[in-house]
């Protein structure tokens, strides 16, 4: 039975796509999250489909500080004393026929998690997807000039081996969780497969970061078996770069600790993303410590 709470708008004929999901909120940093998913999703040109209401899942008034309830409210815009909108957070599913491929884009809600979940898992029997991808971003110890790291957790472990040819790391993680930890451990009692891929992004770069954008659309498309045509981002992704270095030069001490998360960063890549090829050498007498 289909939840009050979702709504579909139309029924378009795929066989059994693959569901992304991005959330704006706690796991955005960077805009990566939410950056990505609408890069791909007009990259595919995928239209709207489906809806979960947005009534009862949100807190709008929340008691403290000016900047911590105005994390909660909805957002407005008033021009010359003229009201021009009031947003509330949207929920919506998208459909790309061509690319098979189903789209959620959303804001975690605040509350009832369980009766939320229910309808992105209601979407899913209605459109026979068995497997589902999210893709988060958190701030992190990362530099800049390098991809930004992937973190995975499955809802299975069979999955593990099929996505570690793709350079990810398995999350280890203890603490407060979010409504993707709640979907993807609901999804192994539903027999449904899910991965959440996390991106750890520069922490001392605020704001939307297009080069990680641009970064992980690349690597979640060739996951997802999508042919996008990125050159756009990558010439916005390399601008970016460019400017955040103009920065860094004017900062000495930014600089010095940018170069020791790089030296960090490569250790960590050859010692093991790369420990076959380390392997290689040594035995053919050339160490590289």
């Amino acid at each position: 039975m289909i939840p009050q709470e979702l709504r579909i708008i139309e029924y378009p004929k795929l066989y059994e796509p693959k569901l992304l999901i991005g959330f704006s909120g706690w796991m955005d940093g960077g805009e990566v999250s939410t950056g990505t998913v609408k890069c791909i999703m007009d990259k595919t040109k995928a239209g709207k489909i489906a809806e979960i209401k947005s009534k009862g899942f949100y807190i709008y008034s929340f008691p403290g500080s000016m900047e911590i309830t105005a994390m909660f409210r909805p957002h407005s815009k008033i021009q010359e004393g003229l009201i021009k909108s009031y947003d509330i957070p949207s929920n919506d599913f998208y459909s790309s026929t061509r690319d098979n491929l189903m789209i959620f884009l959303g804001k975690e809600p605040n509350l009832k998690w369980e009766e939320y979940a229910n309808c992105i898992f209601a979407f899913c029997e209605q459109f026979g997807i068995k497997m589902i991808f999210f893709i988060g971003s958190v701030a992190g110890l990362v530099p800049h000039t390098r991809e930004p790291k992937l973190f995975c957790s499955v809802s299975d472990i069979k999955m593990r081996d099929t996505f570690k040819h793709y350079g990810l790391s398995l999350t280890n993680y203890e603490g407060p969780a979010s409504i993707v930890t709640y979907l993807t451990s609901e999804c192994a009692k539903r027999k449904l497969n899910m991965i959440s891929l996390v991106a750890s992004v520069p922490a001392y770069v605020q704001g939307n970061n297009p080069k990680c954008i641009e970064a992980v659309t690349r690597r979640l498309a060739g996951m997802l078996g999508l042919d996008l045509d990125l050159s756009d981002i990558e010439i916005v992704s390399d601008e970016f770069e460019k400017k955040i270095d103009e920065i860094v030069e004017q900062q000495p001490d930014l600089a010095e600790n940018i170069k020791k998360l790089e030296e960090d960063y490569d250790n960590e890549i050859f010692n093991h993303e790369m420990a076959d090829i380390k392997r290689w050498l040594e035995q053919q007498g050339i160490r590289m410590d």
